[in-house]
């Protein structure tokens, strides 16, 4: 067995109000790969800057080679030979793939000047040790995505010595890109480069990891060899909650037979979901269920256009769109409730009242204002109805607790009345009695002949609420759960053996 070339004892790291790691261990071997995983809030990109020097830990050791190093800025990790490559590729595109390859360490002649032809050669001789094939004085704008990662990656071994993060490497990437990155990343771990790859997808850590290490809730679960640790095991460890194989349910069928009211036919994006389909019927609770990185938030995102599809037709009430944007989602009765609440949500500069009209004065175009008495009237109504605790409507929604942020962002989107309204993780992070009072909502609004899509990683939420439930891994829908089927042990052995992946059975997943 190798040596650790890292060895991370009791670290901890406090935030105001939240403990974000607790006592948490971590073995890095040299060659080796090793998975990093849990669901949000589990502590893994804690763990990273801790490491990266990104936060400075407030208790535990970290050794490296056997030496304990204290590691107080990103500068300090890549000084003891720790590299990070993240999700979001941080080089500058408009200097060449030499350029960004040696930033702050070009080779210069005796007068100081850049050798770019010294540059040239090395910026070459390095991508090639990787067999990566490029053009090095083009700049790094004229390739694609997968071929930036593949630079930053190269970048980073050059300035390695030993030590390789990879944070989300392939969230962006295609299936031939993956593949590649993978080959890289083998060659590095035959060469004893140690490796830190932090994921979603669980077919990529089965496929390229040795170990996994599994954190929940910034406490660490445990160490696994990839290959003793079965799926169903490892996704009991990162919710916490064992799946019990006799287990029966004896849940009534509540499908509800209603007309399809959206469909989605073959709708994708490259590097963010697989081509689907999908039909959502009206006055229906369609919950969206799979583990973080399963592809449900990417799914509400293309409904609802914020992000662009590449491929595919949305059909709203027999009218059939092939551009969605939200302004055209609102007008055709769509609303969204994003999961990032104070980063896609709440407008923090501005009032209760103000945050509760954004979406209905939208829908209404800013030359059809509303007058200050309705917008008061909405308001109210809505703070009422939603026991939205603050001093008054006038009171700035950054200074409300999250639970009551969440309603008021529920409140924006219930004033425009909508036909089909989107939640994603609608109870995260806020108090038990404000997640009750919301799943009462969603029932009460659903009964009422609201649409709903819910998207939640609580998997008794989803169960008690959805009247379907369409279930994904890794960016693909691998089936559907409707009436007696509908429970939390069936959903986590469908996403642990993947479910039906068969293209001829997706068109029947209507």
């Amino acid at each position: 067995m190798q040596k650790p070339v890292l060895v991370m004892n009791g670290v901890s790291k406090y935030f105001p109000g939240v403990k974000a790691l607790t006592n948490v261990d971590f073995q890095l071997r040299t060659g080796e790969i090793h998975a990093l995983m849990g669901q949000n809030g589990a502590g893994k990109s804690t763990l990273i800057k801790v490491l990266t020097g990104v936060y400075e830990m407030d208790g535990g050791t970290v050794a490296l080679n056997g030496r304990e190093v204290r590691i107080r800025s990103p500068k300090d990790a890549q000084a003891f030979g720790i590299s990070t490559v993240y999700q979001e590729v941080n080089l500058c595109p408009n200097l060449s793939v030499a350029e960004n390859l040696f930033i702050g360490r070009q080779p210069r002649s005796f007068g100081g000047a850049v050798d770019w032809k010294a540059l040239n050669r090395k910026a070459a001789d390095l991508l090639e040790r990787l067999s990566i094939h490029l053009d090095v004085t083009k700049p790094l704008s004229e390739y694609s995505v997968a071929i930036q990662q593949m630079v930053a990656i190269a970048r980073a071994v050059d300035i390695s010595s030993g030590v390789l993060i990879l944070d989300e490497p392939t969230s962006s990437l295609d299936q031939q890109e993956v593949k590649e990155l993978f080959r890289i990343m083998r060659q590095l771990k035959e060469e004893g480069m140690a490796i830190v790859f932090v994921t979603h997808f669980m077919d990529q850590v089965y496929e390229v990891s040795d170990r996994i290490t599994v954190l929940r809730n910034g406490e660490l679960v445990g160490e696994y060899e990839t290959e003793e640790l079965p799926r169903i095991q490892l996704i009991s460890k990162m919710i916490g909650r064992d799946w019990n194989e006799e287990e029966q349910t004896s849940k009534v069928s509540r499908l509800k037979k209603g007309e399809d009211w959206v469909t989605v036919s073959r709708l994708g994006r490259r590097g963010s979901i697989e081509p689907f389909d999908l039909s959502v019927r009206k006055g229906e609770i369609l919950g969206l269920a799979g583990l973080l990185g399963s592809g449900r938030t990417e799914m509400a995102k293309l409904i609802f256009g914020i992000d662009k599809a590449d491929q595919g037709v949305i059909t709203i009430d027999n009218e059939k769109i092939r551009a969605m944007f939200p302004k055209k989602a609102i007008e055709r009765g769509l609303a969204f409730c994003p999961e990032e609440r104070k980063v896609e949500g709440i407008v923090g500069e501005l009032t209760v009242r103000e945050n509760i009209i954004l979406a209905l004065q939208a829908k209404r175009g800013f030359l059809n204002n509303l007058s200050l008495r309705k917008q008061q009237e909405i308001a109210a109504y809505y703070m009422d109805l939603l026991r939205i605790k603050a001093s008054d409507m006038e009171q700035r929604i950054d200074q409300l607790s999250g639970g009551n942020q969440q309603k008021a962002i529920l409140a924006r989107w219930l004033a425009t009345n909508p036909k089909l309204l989107i939640l994603d993780e609608p109870t995260r992070g806020i108090d038990v009695g404000s997640k009750a009072e919301i799943r009462k909502l969603i029932l009460s609004l659903a009964a009422e002949g609201m649409t709903i899509l819910m998207i939640t990683s609580e998997w008794e939420e989803i169960v008690s609420c959805c009247d379907r439930i369409i279930v994904l891994r890794d960016r693909h829908i691998i089936g559907e759960l409707t009436g007696h089927e509908i429970s939390e042990q069936k959903i986590m052995q469908m996403i642990a053996e993947g479910g039906i992946q068969d293209e001829s059975i997706q068109e029947h997943v209507y």
